[in-house]
C-alpha cells in the first residue's frame, strides 16, 4: 500500500501527488488548491451516481437472464423479447431528428478519412512511434512486408524487390494522382512550372495532373524539386527526389521515396490495451500522456545492439504552388482513451476510505494534461482548434453517455475551462449501446466528434448479456451472424442521419492479424466502403498501407451514397447468435475449447506476470495475433457460456487450461522473462486464466478487469513485479 497525502479529505498516493505537484500542475495554468477542489468534489458528486449505474447495469441483466430462463425450451419469440427490453428499460424510445452540435473539431476528425492507430500509452516507444505515424513511407511498408504477397528477403537490400515496390506504386499514383497523358512509370523529371506540375516523360513528351488541383506544394527548388506534395481525398503524397540516393539513383525521375499521409489520428489507450492495476501504473500512464501533450516526451531504448533516442516528429515545411511557404503537421491528431465507469483505482481513497471510480480520476488527470497542448505555440499543437478530445469506452446506454458529459462538464468548470473543450468520443461497443445508439448520441449531442464500432467488445457482451439464452455458435462462426451485420450497418446509418458527416469520425474496429499485410489490403477496404471515415491499424506500417484503401475509395461520397438507404431492424440487431438444432462432434467441442484457452492463457500469462496489456500473441497455429482484453474477454465468455449448457464440464476446461499452458510456454521459450505455467499450474497468471473462464458468467457484464487487476496486483505484492 502506498504512502498517503491528504488532500481535500482524499487520501492520494504519495507518487500520483508528487506527480501532479512537480509535473503536470505547473505550466498548465491550474494552481493547486483549484484541482484538488474540483476533484474533491468530482468525488463527493459523482461516485454514488457511478455505483447507481453499475447497479442498473446488473439489475438489467438479472432480468433478462430471468426472462431466458422462464422461456427455455421454447422457440424464440422476437415481440415478447423486444416487449421485455422496453418495459424494464432497456430500450429507451427513440428521439427522430437527434444532431450533434459539436464546435471546434480539428479537421483530421471531422474531415479528413483515414487510418487511426490505437497504441499504449504505457509503452512511450510505441507512443511516439504511433504519434509519428502522420507520415510513412510507402516504399518500406511494401518492401518490408508480406503486402507484395511474399515476405521480405532476410539481409541486404534486394533490387528486385525494389522494383516490384515501385512498379506497385506507380500503379497507384497512376490510379489517384492520373496524369492527362502517359504514367508515372515513365516520368524522368518532376517539375513546377507556372503554378501545376510538369512531368517529362521518357518518349520526350511532357504531361501534366488531369486534376491539377492536386498538386499541394513542394520543396527545394520549382524547377529541381526536392520533393513534389499531392493531395487527394485530403491525403498528402509527397514524391521525395533524391538522384544520390540508392534507389533515387535507378529511378527514372529520382523518386528516392514515396512518403503518404497516413495514421491521421491516433487514440492513446489508458484502458484495454494496458495493464494498470495501482498508483504507480496510473502515474506511468499520466506521464506519458503529459509527455505527449506538452511535446517532450522522449525514449532511449536499445535494439539490436543500437541505442536509439526516440522523440515526436515536429511540422513539415513545404511551399505552394505559387512558392508561399506553409506548413503541415508532422504527427496525428491525439485523443486519449479514459477508462469506463466500472473499475476502482487506490490512487486516491475518497474521505471513508474507498477506492474512488477510476474514470473520474482519469477525467480529472488527462485533461489537466492535454491543457499543457492549449497552451503552446500554436503551429505546434495537437489540437490546432483548441479542442481536448477524450475517447470514453464501455458504456452502457443513454444515462452513463450523460454521466459522463456531466463529469466533464464538471472538470471543464474545475478547471477553467470553456463548455464544450473537451470532445466525446463514443464507442458503440456494448448491447444497450448499439440498441439505442442515436439516444446515446443526443445525451451528449454537444460534443461528439466520434463514434466507431468494436466488434470484439461488443462480441463479448452479446454473449454475457444472452447467456441464459442458450449455447452459443462457435467463436469463428460469429462474423457470419444476422445481429453483426445489423450492428455494423447500423452504427454508420445511424451516425449520418445524427449529421456526423463531415462533422465527425465513423470509425471501424482492428486488424488483428499485423503480419498479414497482403490479406489486409485485400479485405480492409470494406471498411472506408462501409462508410467508415477511420478504422483501427495496428502498427505504423499497417497505417501508411490502409492509407492507399482512403485515396481507392472517397469516402465522403460512399457516405452520400448511404444516406437514407434502409435501415436494418431492430429484429435483426436483436438476433441471438445460439445455436438452434444442431450437435457438435467431439472434435469441434476440443477444437473451440482449446483455441479459447489457448488465446485466454496466451495473453493472460504476460497481462499478470509482466504487465503487458497488448502485445502480438502467437495463436494456437502460431500466427501472431494482436491481443487486448476484448478479445480475451470473447474467449472467456464462450467457454463460460458452453460450461454453463453443459457443452463442456469443469474438468475438461482445466485439463484443456493445463495443456494449452504448457502450448503457451513452449510459445515463449525464447522470452528470458517469461515465468512457465507448467508443471505447477499454480502461478497468479494461470489462476487468473482459470479464473476468467469458470467465474466467468458472473462477472460484471463479462469484463475481465475484476479478476485481471486482482491477480496482477497479487503478483506484483508477492514478486515486485514492475510494469
Amino acid at each position: 500500500m502506498s504512502e498517503r497525502v491528504d488532500a481535500e479529505g482524499l487520501q492520494v498516493a504519495v507518487e500520483l501527488h508528487r506527480f501532479l505537484l512537480d509535473e503536470a500542475l505547473p505550466g498548465s495554468g491550474v494552481d493547486e488548491a483549484q484541482f484538488w477542489r474540483g476533484l474533491s468534489t468530482l468525488i463527493h458528486n459523482y461516485s454514488e451516481r457511478n455505483r447507481q449505474l453499475l447497479a442498473r447495469r446488473d439489475e438489467l441483466q438479472s432480468r433478462i437472464d430471468a426472462w431466458h430462463r422462464d422461456h427455455r425450451g421454447q422457440p424464440f419469440d422476437a415481440t415478447a423479447y423486444r416487449a421485455l427490453l422496453y418495459d424494464i428499460e432497456y430500450l429507451v424510445p427513440e428521439n427522430p431528428g437527434t444532431q450533434i452540435r459539436t464546435a471546434g473539431v480539428d479537421p483530421e476528425i471531422a474531415d479528413v478519412a483515414g487510418p487511426q492507430l490505437i497504441v499504449p500509452v504505457m509503452n512511450a516507444r510505441y507512443a511516439l512511434n504511433a504519434a509519428n505515424a502522420r507520415w510513412g513511407s510507402l516504399y518500406d511498408a511494401l518492401y518490408g512486408t508480406d503486402a507484395l504477397g511474399d515476405a521480405p528477403p532476410p539481409g541486404r537490400y534486394e533490387a528486385a524487390r525494389g522494383a516490384r515496390v515501385v512498379a506497385w506504386v506507380r500503379d497507384f499514383l497512376d490510379a489517384v494522382t492520373t496524369l492527362d497523358s502517359g504514367s508515372h512509370a515513365d516520368a524522368v523529371r518532376y517539375a513546377v512550372i507556372d503554378g501545376g506540375l510538369r512531368v517529362d516523360l521518357a518518349d520526350g513528351t511532357t504531361s501534366r495532373l488531369l486534376d491539377p488541383g492536386l498538386l499541394a506544394g513542394y520543396r527545394g527548388d520549382m524547377t529541381s524539386p526536392e520533393s513534389v506534395l499531392l493531395r487527394h481525398h485530403g491525403l498528402h503524397i509527397e514524391l521525395v527526389i533524391d538522384r544520390s540516393h540508392p534507389v533515387g539513383a535507378t529511378d527514372g525521375a529520382g523518386v528516392a521515396d514515396v512518403v503518404i499521409e497516413a495514421a491521421v489520428t491516433v487514440i492513446v489507450d489508458c484502458e484495454d490495451s494496458v495493464a494498470a492495476v495501482d498508483a504507480a501504473d496510473k502515474v506511468h500512464v499520466y506521464r506519458n500522456w503529459l509527455g505527449l501533450m506538452k511535446g517532450d516526451l522522449v525514449e532511449t531504448f536499445t535494439k539490436s545492439g543500437r541505442t536509439t533516442t526516440r522523440v515526436l516528429a515536429d511540422v513539415r515545411d513545404f511551399l505552394s504552388p505559387d512558392g508561399t511557404p506553409f506548413r503541415l503537421p508532422g504527427r496525428a491528431l491525439l485523443m486519449v482513451r479514459t477508462v469506463g465507469h466500472l473499475m476502482t483505482t487506490d490512487a486516491v481513497l475518497d474521505s471513508e476510505g474507498r477506492e474512488i471510480p477510476e474514470g473520474l480520476l482519469d477525467a480529472m488527470v488527462t485533461v489537466l494534461a492535454a491543457m499543457h497542448d492549449l497552451r503552446r505555440e500554436a503551429g505546434r499543437r495537437n489540437s490546432r482548434y483548441g479542442s481536448i478530445y477524450v475517447v470514453k469506452p464501455k458504456m452502457h446506454g443513454p444515462e452513463e453517455v450523460a454521466f459522463a458529459d456531466e463529469v466533464l462538464t464538471h472538470v471543464e468548470q474545475a478547471l477553467g475551462l470553456a463548455g464544450g473543450t473537451v470532445k466525446i468520443g463514443l464507442m458503440d461497443e456494448e448491447r444497450r449501446t448499439s440498441l439505442n445508439l442515436a439516444q446515446c448520441i443526443e445525451a451528449a449531442a454537444s460534443r461528439i466528434a466520434f463514434i466507431n464500432t468494436g466488434f470484439l467488445d461488443r462480441t463479448g457482451d452479446e454473449i454475457h448479456t444472452s447467456m441464459e439464452a442458450g449455447v452459443m455458435v462457435p467463436k469463428a462462426e460469429m462474423k457470419s451472424q444476422r445481429w453483426l451485420g445489423a450492428y455494423e450497418d447500423r452504427n454508420v446509418d445511424i451516425g449520418l442521419a445524427c449529421g456526423l458527416r463531415g462533422r465527425a469520425q465513423i470509425g471501424k474496429g482492428m486488424w488483428a492479424a499485423p503480419d498479414l499485410m497482403a490479406q489486409m489490403l485485400r479485405e480492409k477496404i470494406g471498411h472506408p466502403l462501409a462508410g467508415a471515415s477511420c478504422a483501427w491499424v495496428p502498427s505504423p506500417t499497417a497505417a501508411t498501407l490502409h492509407a492507399t484503401h482512403y485515396h481507392r475509395v472517397d469516402v465522403h461520397e460512399q457516405q452520400e451514397r448511404l444516406i437514407g438507404r434502409p435501415q436494418r431492424t431492430m429484429d435483426d440487431i436483436l438476433t441471438i447468435p445460439v445455436v438452434t438444432s444442431r450437435e457438435f462432434s467431439e472434435p469441434e467441442i476440443k477444437s473451440e475449447l482449446e483455441n479459447n484457452a489457448q488465446g485466454i492463457l496466451g495473453y493472460v500469462v504476460r497481462w499478470i506476470d509482466q504487465g503487458i496489456g497488448c502485445s502480438k500473441v502467437p495463436d494456437i497455429h502460431d500466427v501472431a495475433l494482436m491481443e487486448d482484453r476484448a478479445t480475451c474477454r470473447i474467449s472467456s465468455q464462450h467457454i463460460a457460456n458452453w460450461l454453463r449448457h453443459g457443452i463442456v464440464d469443469r474438468d475438461q476446461v482445466m485439463a484443456t487450461m493445463r495443456r494449452m499452458a504448457v502450448k503457451v510456454d513452449g510459445q515463449n521459450a525464447g522470452d528470458p522473462g517469461y515465468a512457465p505455467m507448467a508443471p505447477g499450474f499454480d502461478g497468479a497468471a494461470f489462476r487468473a486464466a482459470c479464473d476468467l473462464v469458470l467465474l466467468g458468467a458472473g462477472q460484471p457484464s463479462g469484463y475481465t478487469e475484476p479478476i485481471l487487476h486482482a491477480r496482477r496486483r497479487e503478483h506484483k505484492q508477492t514478486t515486485g513485479g514492475a510494469p
